[in-house]
């Protein structure tokens, strides 16, 4: 089981802050495609990936990254500040 968190837009698209789920996906790529084919709700917060960070286990990780291992998974816009 992983813990999936949601943060900002992607969590408003996807209507919860947070879930766990049960996967076999081996990397991040292919978690998103298995929630993007869940409900449209999902196809739609992850329509745009290059629009999207993820963090596994609180450290920044690419799309590629695997996922063994790996206990949360947090989806967020890019941040900007100053």
């Amino acid at each position: 089981m992983i813990d999936i968190l949601y943060f900002a837009w992607v969590r408003e698209r996807v209507g919860v802050p947070r879930e766990r789920v049960e996967t076999a996906a081996p990397t991040v790529a292919a978690l998103v495609e298995e929630l993007a084919a869940r409900e449209d709700r999902y196809a739609l917060a992850f329509a745009d990936r290059a629009s999207l960070r993820v963090a596994l286990d609180q450290r920044l990780a690419d799309f590629d990254a695997p996922l063994a291992g790996v206990r949360e998974v947090a989806f967020f816009p890019p941040m900007t500040g100053g």
